[in-house]
């Protein structure tokens, strides 16, 4: 520690600075300025205990030094108390941990909770200050119990849950109860923002403007809105809002009230408008166009039917009065260095230590492993790899000797790294590895490379989530590197992340480390005080000015080409030198964010500095456009400092309602990179759920769904669940046990169909009438009469029909079920039909269908409808998932069978003819062709660019309007299945005889509708390629978490070939072109293969699904 550092560990510690320098600091210390950590602040503590008199609490004012930490004050408060003989029964027998720090800030109370703080860094001295207070308030009372009401209330958040957040068995420090107090005041926050009306109908509307397509479908602005409640018809501009609807509809019936049953003390503003059968409601002053339901029926040429309706009650979405009082605000905030320093200081009145301080190198002590049963491997010999990551970058790295391994491996050896202390930045990552190698064969062998094999790995954050550096000994119980063959191999890229520890302590590795310990607490400084900051700020300005000179002209080339690379593109050493010395050249360009902070040295304090200061100096960032990929970006693996991350989510927050749930999926995954439970992230994720119903919704089940398939990010996801449930209100969380019991009943009948079932395809009669019973008697014993459909929250499906419930004939038995829509007002006969499956990770399917639908929205901007029918679908637990019944479809294996069975794979006019049957008229088949041609096209280019493979049949499926979609997204990204060793996909896509024979066209023949698919291809393809970074981006994020097709930035690497990167627009569209002639060239073997599938499918007696 710069030659003073203060250390209990097994070597001496060392020296104190001479004398006379010491006395030389301690004469400055006391004639500097005012706002050094030597001031004192008078504080009156108002005690638990009853004055004498008995007119009042104890109080007593206490001059508190500012670098006393919140432990030290309470412990003299408690010492004055003790001295001053007021009430000894009480400050004798109990400790100070008893009491609770409070204060009252603008009316609410707050607790002073991390008890580790620094007394001046507290907000409540900001706050005496800002009030010119000259002395503080401050309240001493016993630690509160829950009450039983609370503690039943904690179980039932538990069981939705699915994780108890007040388990702590499985942690090495408070991070887990820390956040959860801290996430209680941005969740006070908002719910005191929140506009109860709004929230209770939760309107799902855009600001996005008209496309041309869209605007072509509108006739003069003028469309005919259905108010079903009253049977009227009324013509409305799209421009109109809400309430001029409501207006215009009462003067419309302003004689007929006594026959449409409204009172005549009543008014427009006594109603709202909801959609028909849908619990989606057109509300607030935004014009009709800017509803999504009203876009969706114009797009779709579907009438607008509405039901008139009181607005329903927001005292339903009442929040359980919280038992804790609000945290400090600056809870976790650790002071400037300047207020931490030991320079200049009286070394008898430090208390803590600032890190900067610290000039040694870090260490740590490898003590031993200790495993309950070995695995049977007794040749091999096993070491420890240390290593410092922060994000993805290593910052240093050591290993221990080898040594046989055993049930107890001893090494008891200090490993230094090449890492000063000093250096260490906020999230970087301790990671130890049991690596185990083959115990060489002879003494004489030359050391040469043993194969080398991961067995266990395990991490700790050096510094703490309160900012404090970790001392002392650890015992870690370490994760085992799973086998290639288990289902957790796919997301270890992000389990490797984890800074959890395992949770099975009975049979887990463990290992025991040593970190120095010193006499105070460590502190990572928050910053400099630039005013002060006479090294590394001075350094910063001269280099400030030279780096801000004008770039040559031959640098400039090679900088833009860095720029506009892709994310993919790896950094040479080169490039990363030429743009950290042209940082403030990069500061004016957003797009090169990425590229500088990717090359920054994070484990150098100079360079973390001084990147810090470019980001609050810059403005360029906050001024620039929202590029949604760029800012994703800066939260994807590599980037683990919090201003970086901070600054991403700071720019999301001006996505609108539509785009979060656009990119939900991905930023919730992104909370796996943030290195503490607490962040901006999180709190992005939890304001926006707590603004909109329809956000919350999703947000709860994708974190349900992690919570329950990955160990390793449990607590994180659970901590911000809980805080979402406890803020989303009576209504929500009804609604979520309703859904939650639906799927636990499910997932049992399951369990029980697949026991009984033997044949891995074949389903006998005998099996779904056992299925029909065991419903009935669900049905009986209290299912929920209704609940909001999980993939589609407006939709309420209420009894089961169950004798149009079935067993589908596939290897994981799903269940096919059919519900009775639970909405009166709705206008459709149709069940609602949902397949539900147990065995399979639906998370894939859940992306492509996704990405999906950013495509369909990079294309509406290019006014291109290619009506993509993304389906619902959605994740609900461990392998277990839900996924939507499209009404009037059948698979293409369905069409071609019927006919003639399996030789209908080499029928080109099936599908012609069979469209053409299900259409009433001409017309209506021509609109069907079109329909098709646009869908094709559009199915065509995404599964090209996506590399969906494994393309057959049975999962590509048609509506009776000649929509054309995709299923089943098991293998993408050019993974593809093979037969015997050989490839199965023969074609770059879909575009057989069959499908040319529908757009008028066979062989090398061309056709004005063949013309216009190959326009439309096109187009759709080049817009694409506008967005390849976009695309890159979503799908490098969801690399590490757990997908079997995702586990590589090779896998990755298939979309830049597919999009042509690097290339020019016309090779591209040549490129394309070429990729279509080939599918028309190689028709049919695709049909060959489609022949294989029926013939084979008839064989296992399967029966075709209709998703």
């Amino acid at each position: 520690m710069d030659g003073q550092q203060i250390q209990v560990s097994d070597e001496e510690p060392e020296v104190l600075r001479e004398e006379s320098r010491r006395r030389r600091r301690r004469k400055k210390a006391i004639t500097s300025s005012p706002c050094t950590s030597m001031d004192q602040i008078s504080v009156e503590f108002v005690l638990p205990t009853v004055a004498r008199g008995g007119n009042g609490p104890d109080s007593l004012l206490l001059e508190v030094a500012g670098n006393w930490t919140v432990e030290q004050v309470k412990a003299q408060v408690w010492l004055k108390a003790v001295t001053l003989n007021l009430c000894p029964d009480f400050y004798q027998q109990f400790s100070p941990d008893h009491c609770i720090l409070l204060y009252q800030k603008k009316g609410n109370v707050c607790e002073i909770y991390d008890k580790h703080q620094v007394f001046q860094t507290l907000d409540c001295i900001r706050y005496w200050r800002a009030l010119k207070k000259d002395v503080g308030r401050i309240q001493l009372v016993p630690r509160p119990q829950p009450s039983e009401e609370s503690q039943q209330y904690q179980s039932y958040l538990n069981c939705l849950i699915g994780y108890d957040v007040t388990d702590v068995s499985n942690v090495h420090d408070d991070e887990l109860e820390f956040t959860r107090r801290k996430l209680l005041t941005p969740r006070r926050i908002e719910l005191s923002d929140r506009d109860p009306k709004l929230y209770s109908m939760d309107p799902w509307v855009t600001r996005k403007p008209l496309h041309d397509m869209m605007e072509s479908l509108i006739d003069n602005k003028n469309n005919l809105i259905h108010i079903s409640t009253a049977s009227q018809t009324i013509k409305v501009s799209i421009d109109d809002t809400p309430t001029q609807v409501l207006a215009s509809f009462f003067a419309k019936t302003a004689n007929k009230r006594v026959l449409l049953g409204i009172p005549e003390n009543k008014c427009e503003t006594d109603f709202v408008l909801r959609v028909c059968g849908r619990e989606e409601y057109l509300y607030g002053e935004k014009p009709l166009q800017n509803f999504n339901w009203v876009r969706q029926c114009l797009k779709n040429g579907e009438e607008i039917h509405l039901v008139l309706e009181t607005p329903p009650d927001p005292e339903l979405d009442l929040v359980q009065k919280e038992d804790w009082a609000q945290v400090d605000d600056c809870t976790g905030v650790a002071g400037t260095h300047e207020q931490l320093t030991i320079d200049e200081k009286d070394h008898e009145r430090v208390f803590t230590i600032s890190m900067w301080d610290c000039n040694r190198k870090f260490r740590v002590k490898v003590l031993g492993i200790d495993i309950p049963s070995l695995p049977k491997v007794p040749e091999f010999v096993v070491f420890i790899e240390a290593s410092i990551f922060h994000g993805q970058q290593l910052l240093a790295q050591e290993r221990t000797t080898s040594k046989s391994f055993n049930e107890e491996v001893l090494w008891n050896c200090w490993l230094e790294f090449n890492i000063k202390i000093k250096d260490l930045p906020k999230g970087a990552r301790l990671n130890l590895q049991v690596i185990c190698g083959k115990q060489p064969q002879t003494s004489n062998s030359k050391g040469g490379k043993t194969k080398s094999r991961l067995l266990y790995y395990v991490n700790l954050l050096l510094i703490d989530h309160r900012s404090l550096l970790r001392q002392g000994e650890f015992i870690l119980h370490m994760w085992k590197m799973p086998e290639k063959s288990e289902e957790s191999s796919s997301s270890i890229n992000a389990d490797k992340l984890t800074s959890a520890t395992n949770p099975d302590k009975a049979s887990s590795m463990a290992i025991a480390i040593l970190l120095d310990k010193y006499c105070y607490p460590v502190v990572l400084p928050k910053s400099r005080d630039v005013g002060r900051d006479y090294g590394a700020a001075g350094e910063e300005a001269e280099g400030g000015e030279r780096g801000q000179r004008e770039m040559p002209n031959h640098l400039k080339k090679q900088f833009e080409a860095i720029v506009a690379t892709d994310p993919l593109h790896p950094l040479s050493p080169e490039d990363k030198e030429l743009l950290w010395h042209f940082r403030h050249e990069c500061m004016r360009d957003p797009r090169a964010y990425p590229k500088l902070l990717g090359s920054v040295r994070w484990g150098k304090q100079e360079d973390v500095l001084a990147t810090h200061r470019l980001l609050e100096r810059s403005s360029a960032w906050d001024t620039s456009g929202l590029d949604v990929g760029l800012a994703m970006q800066l939260l994807d693996c590599h980037y683990s400092d919090a201003q970086v991350r901070s600054m991403a989510v700071r720019k999301l927050e001006t996505l609108e309602d539509d785009d979060v749930l656009r990119y939900l999926l991905q930023l919730v995954q992104a909370v796996k990179f943030e290195p503490y439970h607490d962040s901006a992230l999180v709190r992005f994720l939890l304001k926006r759920a707590l603004r909109s119903k329809r956000i919350g919704h999703f947000l709860f089940w994708f974190l349900r769904s992690e919570i329950a398939q990955s160990m390793h990010y449990q607590q994180r996801y659970a901590v911000l669940l809980e805080a979402y449930l406890r803020g989303c209100g009576e209504n929500m969380l009804q609604d979520f046990r309703k859904q939650v019991e639906m799927t636990e009943a499910l997932q049992k009948v399951t369990c029980e169909i697949k026991a009984m079932s033997d044949d891995k395809y074949h389903v006998t009669a005998q099996v779904v009438f056992q299925l029909r019973q065991k419903l009935e008697t669900l049905q009986a014993s209290g299912l929920p009469e209704s609940f909001r459909v999980p993939y589609d929250p407006g939709l309420r499906a209420g009894v089961l029909l169950i004798e149009q419930c079935k067993v589908m004939a596939s290897k994981k038995k799903p269940l096919w079920l059919q519900f009775k829509r639970a909405d009166p007002t709705t206008l459709s006969k149709d069940p609602i039909g949902i397949i539900f499956k147990d065995g399979d990770d639906l998370r894939q399917d859940m992306l492509i269908l996704q990405i999906l639908l950013i495509m369909e929205s990079i294309w509406e901007t290019e006014s291109l409808d290619l009506c993509l029918l993304p389906y619902g679908c959605i994740s609900t637990g461990n392998r277990i998932g839900m996924i939507e019944i499209v009404k009037d479809a059948t698979t293409i294996a369905n069409i071609q069978q019927s006919v003639v069975g399996s030789t209908g794979a080499f029928k080109d006019e099936l599908l012609c003819q069979w469209l053409r049957d299900k259409c009433v008229s001409e017309e209506k088949f021509q609109q069907a062709v079109e329909r098709f041609l646009f869908s094709c096209g559009g199915y065509c280019v995404a599964t090209y660019v996506l590399g969906i493979g494994d393309r057959h049949n049975d999962n590509i499926m048609i509506t009776e309007s000649g929509n054309l979609f995709h299923i089943d997204f098991g293998h993408i990204l050019g993974n593809y299945k093979s037969f015997m060793g050989i490839s199965k996909e023969w074609v770059p896509f879909v575009l057989t005889p069959d499908f040319l024979y529908v757009m008028g066209t066979s062989g090398k023949k061309s056709s004005p509708h063949f013309q216009k698919f190959q326009d439309v291809c096109v187009k759709a393809y080049l817009a694409l390629r506008h967005h390849t970074n976009l695309l890159i981006i979503l799908f490098s994020m969801m690399l590490m978490t757990g997908m079997p097709q995702l586990t590589s930035k090779e896998d990755i690497e298939y979309i830049r070939e597919a999009l042509t990167v690097g290339r020019s627009e016309d090779d591209a569209q040549r490129h394309l072109l070429d990729q279509i002639e080939i599918c028309r060239e190689k028709g049919w073997m695709v049909q060959v293969n489609w022949f294989v599938h029926l013939v084979l499918g008839i064989k296992q007696g399967v029966e075709k699904r209709s998703t």
